[in-house]
């Protein structure tokens, strides 16, 4: 049920009546070591990784290996991989805080209007433009309370799973709300455990020499300076692993509590700056990288050394039978600038054009992973689309949570038919994307523009110009056929369908400086 919950007189708070709801499954399965027994109330675990490219793996997310494929080593995603089913058209956001934002509410970007990066409160960070006058987007971010100017109210996901009885752990980035709103916490969208996030997007260092960005008197040198991490100061150890560790601590915590966990392990890598993992630096400058390219190579290996050691951790303690894992990237790769495809800062995203802003497949097309013990088959994989949105309804209904009473509008589909192989939602459905913003860099497809997939066709029209592209992506995709002039009537299509569906969200628009005039709708011209 969506818009308000109807409650009786006299009848419990929804928090109570949740709880209630879900006591005889978690009774009946708790088991004497945490977790649970049996299937109904399931561990998860949301691996995230910050701006890791489709190509940011040994896995090959495509029909065919590539030369990158054979560049980084990443065992443990493989070991997942063999477990579980792969995702080749998983989408997200073009850059962080919208994708985490529609991941945590159910909400597309165009509603939830979080559709550029957040950090400072009343501050938007989007670059200047002499030809737009950008939209008052929610740059506070999202919140779960009332009362703050531009943010989205949603009830977040992890605040089910804490009403129906999981406890909930948060490590490493969160980038959900501006500094000094409610956003900015972890603990305000139900988590109990905070392990070092904030309202950054990103870090000031990965060393443990530099103390992650603060000072010899422990001040923060930056706003990314990454905190509570004070006990790995001064050491050697890489900021990837001292969040892992604490969140093996927090799980040696939680199977004492005898009911099921969510933990949410959001890594801060593999985000710049591309600081020099001592453990993996030098095995790859030995296969020819340069010192940049192999620093990266090494900052994704030890993204995955995390994953392999949370994957092991559940089989030392035998909850790994009973727990789900969702692997999934946050936006495109960093591959943007001049160089995107022959001569790549340090990544590549190709086949794919360009990367993070852009809102060609490079920016968009995210790495994604799903284990379900007892419903995923090894080692299959899914060409199906899901988007971003699709993990809160998706998450809820494998822990068997009804988000009843949310405030907000879910767009969101749970693809869970997709894992058991007894349904496809994506038949039929389009995928839409709204960046009304300037992000900072430049590159193809970066820029204000509004998108929409549906089937093999994706139709991207820019506001500043009123160019629209039409390519079909199953037949290309690094999308260097624009076929808008041989099919205007799919043109005309997408662009209805685009139109109609950003009215209905709310979604925002630039306007031109020289007139006032907002920018057409895309079904306007």
């Amino acid at each position: 049920m969506e818009g308000k919950l109807l409650i009786a007189a006299g009848a419990l708070p929804l928090a109570l009546t949740l709880s209630m709801q879900n006591a005889s499954a978690r009774q009946a399965g708790v088991n004497s070591k945490g977790g649970t027994a049996g299937g109904d109330r399931p561990n998860i675990i949301f691996f995230l990784v910050d701006d890791m490219g489709w190509q940011d793996t040994s896995v090959p997310f495509w029909t065919e290996r590539t030369k990158y494929n054979d560049i980084y080593e990443t065992p443990n995603m493989e070991r997942l991989a063999a477990q579980g089913m792969l995702f080749t058209q998983a989408y997200a956001s073009s850059v962080s805080s919208p994708s985490r934002c529609s991941m945590l509410t159910g909400a597309n970007a165009a509603r939830h209007r979080v559709t550029n990066w957040t950090l400072q409160k009343d501050t938007p960070p989007d670059m200047q433009s002499d030809v737009l006058s950008l939209p008052d987007w929610n740059y506070n971010g999202i919140a779960q309370v009332p009362g703050t100017n531009n943010t989205f109210l949603a009830k977040s996901f992890v605040q089910y799973l804490r009403d129906g009885g999981y406890h909930t752990i948060h490590c490493g980035k969160a980038h959900w709300g501006a500094i000094d709103t409610p956003g900015e916490n972890p603990c305000h969208f139900g988590f109990e455990t905070n392990i070092s996030g904030h309202a950054a997007g990103g870090l000031a260092s990965y060393l443990g020499e530099t103390r992650y960005g603060h000072d010899k008197d422990g001040n923060p040198v930056s706003l990314m300076a990454v905190p509570g991490l004070e006990k790995y100061w001064d050491t050697d150890t890489f900021v990837t692993e001292a969040l892992t560790r604490e969140a093996l601590r927090a799980l040696d915590k939680a199977r004492e509590y005898n009911q099921p966990f969510y933990l949410y392990m959001s890594h801060y890598a593999i985000h710049i700056p591309i600081d020099r993992d001592a453990r993996y630096f030098e095995k790859y400058r030995a296969k020819g990288l340069s010192d940049k390219e192999a620093a990266y190579a090494g900052l994704i290996e030890g993204m995955d050394k995390s994953l392999g050691d949370l994957m092991d951790w559940l089989e030392e303690n035998g909850e790994a039978d009973n727990t789900i894992i969702i692997f999934m990237g946050d936006n495109g790769g960093y591959a943007t600038g001049s160089g995107w495809r022959d001569e790549p800062l340090y990544t590549q995203n190709s086949p794919l054009k360009c990367g993070k802003g852009s809102a060609y497949e490079g920016g968009i097309r995210e790495p994604l992973i799903v284990y379900w013990p007892g419903v995923t088959d090894g080692g299959t994989r899914c060409d199906r689309y899901v988007a971003a949105e699709d993990l809160f309804p998706t998450i809820l209904a494998m822990a068997g949570i009804r988000p009843d009473g949310a405030p907000q509008k879910i767009d969101g589909k749970s693809f869970v038919p997709l894992l058991k192989g007894k349904g496809d939602p994506s038949r039929g459905r389009s995928l839409y994307w709204n960046y009304p913003n300037l992000w900072g860099e430049t590159g193809p497809g970066i820029g204000a523009s509004c998108t929409v997939r549906k089937g093999d066709w994706k139709l991207i029209y820019f506001y500043e110009t009123g160019q629209k592209e039409l390519y079909n992506i199953a037949e290309d995709i690094g999308e260097d056929r624009n076929l808008a002039a041989e099919h205007p009537d799919i043109v005309k299509k997408l662009s209805s369908d685009l139109g109609r569906y950003l009215r209905r969200a709310g979604a925002q628009r630039p306007s031109f400086k020289a007139s006032g005039q907002p920018c057409p709708w895309p079904d306007e011209l």
